[in-house]
This record gives C-alpha cells, sequence and structure tokens, in this order.
C-alpha cells in the first residue's frame, strides 16, 4: 500500500499494493481560517470584557461602602482565579499588634514565674489554655522581652570577662619581667651591649633587612623574633631593632642578650634612649596626655559601665575596650614617628607584638611601592568575610560630618601588624602632622570620629599612600574568631592574632594557639620558673 499526500494537504491518496488501480480519496479541510469563526471570537471576547469590567466596578464599590453585592461577591471570589491571582489576607487578629507595639513594663517581666521560659514551655502552656488573642500576644511578649534581658545581661558579663583578661597582665608574664630584671642586677652577662660593637654599623646599613618591633611584651617579642631568624632564609641579613618603655627595658635587655639570635643581629632600645625623643616636645604624648584625660569621664571604672541598663550592649563593649590600657600605650603609637626614630634606614618592615612568622620575609624587599609608603594588606576582600569585610564605615564615625565629608565610607580598609613602609617615600609626606591633627580633632569631638585604637587615626593619615600587597604575607582574625582553620593559618607568611584572645593568655583558642607556642623553648630555666606552659 502507498500513501500519497498533496502539497496544499487537501487530498490524501492510498494505493493498494497489488497493482489493482483502485485509489481511494480523502479530502482535507482548508486550512484558511472561516470569516465567521473570526467574526464570532470577537464578539465574544468583547462580552467577556464587558462582564469583567463590571465585575471590577461593583468590587470597588463595595470596598468603599462595606457592604457586599451578590454580583460583587462573585466578583471577588472568581475575578482573582479568572487572573490566575490569589487574595492573602491577613489572618493575624489587630489585638496582637496592638499588645505588641505597647511599650515594655519591667516590672512585669521581672515577675517571672508566670512567665514561660522556654519556647517548649510556652507552647505547652498555649496548647492548655487555649487562650484568646490578646492573652496570647501577652505571654509571648513577656516570654521574648525576659529572654531579651538574659542575653544583654550574659553579653555584657562576656564583654568584661574578656575585658578583664585582655587587659590585665597574666602573673606569668609579671614573674618573667621581674625574673629577667633581678638577672640583668646580677648577671654582667644579662647586660651586654645589643648588638656588640663590631656589629653596630649594620644598624644603618641599608643592605640589610630592617625589621621594627615595638613591644613591652617580653614572651611576645621573643616569639616575633625568633620565627622570624628560625625562617629567614638569610638570617645574617637580618637585623630587628627592638624598641620597648623604660620600664620593660632592662629585662628585655636581659632576655636578648642571654638568648642571642646569631647570626642575626639584635638592638634593644628603650624610647628614652633616642635623641628625637627627648628632644622638644612629642605631638604623640602630649596627644596622649589629652586623651588620657577624656577617658577620665568614665567614672567607677567598669563596674559603673556594666551596670548602664540604658544602653546597648556593643556600645558598653566600646567604653570597656576604651579603658584598656593599650590604646594609651606609646607602644602603639610610635609608628608613626618611624622615619624619625631611623633617619638612616630607607625601608622597614614593622611587625606587631602579636604576629608569628612562618616564612622568609625578605622577598618584600623587592616589591616595588610605586611611590607608596604603606605596603599593605586589604581587609574588605577575601573568603572568610567575617574578617575580610573592614571597609571605612567599620571604623570611622560616618555620622560625623567631618568624617562624611572628607572620605568614603565604602573605601577599603587595610590592616597594622606587618607592613612595609618606604621611609624615603614618608619623608616627602606630610604623613605624621594629618595624623596629629585627627587625634586632636578626635579630642576635640569627644572621641566620636572614630572606633577606638590606632588604625582608624593611621587609615586617614595614610590615605592616598597605601600599596596592596598580596593577602599571603598577612593573615588576620586569629585573636577573636576561631573560623580559621589551622590548615589555612600554617599556609600564610606572616600570621596575626589580632584581637582579644592573644596566645599568651588562657582565652587563646586552643587549636590556634600551637602555631605561637612552639616558638617557646619550655625548657629554658625562666619559663620553666615562672609556670609559663604550652596550654
Amino acid at each position: 500500500m502507498q500513501l500519497h499526500i498533496s502539497p496544499s494537504l487537501r487530498h490524501v491518496t492510498v494505493l493498494p499494493g497489488k497493482g489493482v488501480r483502485e485509489f481511494m480519496k480523502v479530502k482535507i479541510g482548508s486550512r484558511r481560517l472561516s470569516y465567521r469563526m473570526v467574526f464570532y471570537s470577537v464578539l465574544l471576547a468583547a462580552f467577556l470584557l464587558r462582564f469583567v469590567f463590571v465585575l471590577a466596578a461593583v468590587d470597588s464599590i463595595d470596598g468603599q461602602t462595606g457592604r457586599c453585592s451578590t454580583i460583587g461577591c462573585l466578583g471577588k471570589r472568581l475575578g482573582p482565579r479568572i487572573l490566575g491571582r490569589r487574595v492573602l489576607e491577613s489572618t493575624v487578629p489587630e489585638v496582637i499588634y496592638q499588645v505588641l507595639e505597647e511599650p515594655v513594663d519591667q516590672s512585669e517581666v521581672q515577675l517571672g514565674p508566670e512567665i514561660p521560659q522556654t519556647l517548649e514551655d510556652f507552647i505547652a502552656e498555649m496548647k492548655d489554655e487555649r487562650p484568646d488573642a490578646k492573652t496570647f500576644a501577652v505571654k509571648l511578649k513577656a516570654m521574648v522581652t525576659l529572654l531579651e534581658q538574659r542575653t544583654r545581661t550574659a553579653k555584657i558579663q562576656e564583654y568584661l570577662y574578656r575585658h578583664v583578661a585582655s587587659s590585665s597582665i597574666p602573673k606569668q608574664l609579671h614573674c618573667l619581667a621581674l625574673k629577667l630584671a633581678n638577672e640583668h642586677s646580677m648577671n654582667a652577662n644579662a647586660r651586654l651591649q645589643l648588638p656588640s660593637a663590631e656589629l653596630v654599623p649594620a644598624l644603618v646599613d641599608n643592605s640589610f633587612f630592617h625589621f621594627v618591633l615595638a613591644s613591652d611584651n617580653i614572651l611576645a617579642a621573643s616569639v616575633v623574633a625568633s620565627s622570624l631568624v628560625h625562617n629567614s632564609l638569610h638570617p645574617e641579613k637580618v637585623v630587628l631593632h627592638i624598641i620597648t618603655d623604660r620600664k620593660t627595658y632592662y629585662p628585655m635587655q636581659a632576655w636578648f642578650s642571654l638568648h642571642p639570635l646569631t647570626p642575626a643581629i639584635i638592638e634593644v632600645k628603650a624610647l628614652h634612649h633616642f635623641d628625637w625623643f627627648t628632644k622638644g616636645k612629642v605631638p604623640v604624648l602630649e596627644a596622649m596626655e589629652k586623651d588620657q584625660k577624656v577617658r577620665s569621664q568614665f567614672r567607677g571604672g567598669s563596674s559603673a559601665i556594666v551596670a548602664n541598663n540604658t544602653e546597648k550592649p556593643y556600645i558598653i563593649a566600646a567604653k570597656l575596650q576604651a579603658m584598656s590600657p593599650k590604646y594609651n600605650s606609646v607602644m602603639n603609637h610610635i609608628r608613626i614617628h618611624l622615619p624619625e626614630l631611623f633617619p638612616s634606614l630607607n625601608k622597614v618592615v614593622f611587625l606587631d607584638d602579636d604576629i608569628v612568622v612562618q616564612t622568609d620575609l625578605s622577598p618584600l624587599w623587592d616589591i616595588d611601592m610605586n611611590g607608596k609608603v604603606n605596603g599593605a594588606v586589604e581587609t574588605c576582600r577575601g573568603e572568610d568575610k567575617f574578617v575580610m569585610s573592614k571597609r571605612f564605615k567599620s571604623y570611622l564615625n560616618f555620622s560625623h560630618p567631618l568624617i562624611a565629608n572628607n572620605f568614603e565610607p565604602n573605601e577599603c580598609a587595610w590592616a597594622y601588624g606587618m607592613n612595609i613602609f618606604d621611609l624615603e617615600a614618608w619623608r616627602r609626606t606630610n604623613i605624621s602632622r594629618t595624623y596629629h591633627f585627627w587625634l586632636e580633632e578626635n579630642l576635640k569631638s569627644d572621641l566620636s570620629l572614630w572606633q577606638l585604637g590606632t588604625l582608624p587615626p593611621g587609615l586617614i593619615a595614610f590615605h592616598g599612600h597605601v600599596h596592596v600587597i598580596n593577602p599571603f604575607w598577612h593573615m588576620l582574625g586569629l585573636g577573636y574568631q576561631d573560623n580559621t582553620t589551622v590548615e589555612d593559618a600554617e599556609s600564610a607568611g606572616v600570621i596575626h592574632f589580632n584581637g582579644r584572645a592573644k596566645p599568651w593568655l588562657d582565652i587563646a583558642f586552643p587549636q590556634l594557639r600551637p602555631l605561637w607556642t612552639k616558638y617557646v623553648d619550655f625548657s629554658d630555666r625562666f619559663i620553666k620558673s615562672c609556670h609559663i606552659r604550652a596550654s
């Protein structure tokens, strides 16, 4: 059998397969549309549109008068379905909103026993009593308010305990300083000149790799120095300038006299040993004195701050942080005077005392700074959104017109801790004057221009003078969050325990602390006698 279809699709011919010339034709209807069909379709559509318009008009009238006619109700029920929509009406009684919006009565909340303590208790009570909407809302509001108060109290207690733990000097570190001071007075080997006379020329030789560390923490300084020299490919070219204060100078000198890091060159100097620091007025010291007077407004100490029931926990945390001695320590501000402290040097790497060096840092001297002063890691980009999400608005108060008119809130911030400073380029700028100008403005504004610390004025002073370096050279956040894995930390060139959980404190994160303690010799007689342990 054969099947033939005409090109017009109007005829189909079927031929038998046995040679018989019989065939059958099937006539197919025309593909053209009938004018009559089009006319009736348009007429029906017009009728339906008029019907929908009438329903919509009646619905509008009903909505204004509050009544519902038969046609109107039909429109309300059928209209959304015809259009493929469903009307969502609020089923929450208005009385619940009224109760929740009423001011909280603290006396009722403190009555306590009748308030459900957990969500399970609340659900069980509601199932048993089957209360009306108002009673439901009152109970719910009381429970949420009570839990909110407890959460606030717990947060404030946490801030207070962390403040005390991070601000106090551990007795082990105090013991170490006392024993070394005693050793300095009794042992001539603890009073060696650092460095020895034949190595003094290297202190101003720009062919060496010069590092600067400002610290009054002997144990922390020893870890920075040990990790730096241990991981250096050319330790004989390393010069570490340690700056400390008057009270820590003798213990610091004793430690590095008795624990030399040969062939590296270690210099230990107190601030009063610098000629520049002892001549005339030092702007940073004047600013610190004024700053101390402003901080004296926090009367009653931490107890008075915590007792304030009207302020939010993060405000209380900021005030507690303001009382931390480190924010009024000259060690934190001295980096802004590096060009004056080291007038013969062209480039230095400044290290904080809460870092650990894990690689050779000599390649930092090969980085082309493109005329910039400060080589730093940005803190607004990275996989760790908790740490690497800092912008100017994270530190500066953009509600103050002085800040809002001069800076961009979304500009990327950078970090202190491991910075390359081109001192030659620095001397051609007014960075130090800008720093002190903004310190004065902050004092005039009652410390309202930025969060406390030395980074915010640094962001301002070095604005436009920062060269971004690879994040490999500086991993942040190991002192205030434990999201960083040990594997990630070990892969970084320098790790920074910035935050309250310093590695020498009991509140340090236990999984990260070994990265720091590996550079402490716990068999040392001073370490053992002061009961300094790895964990």
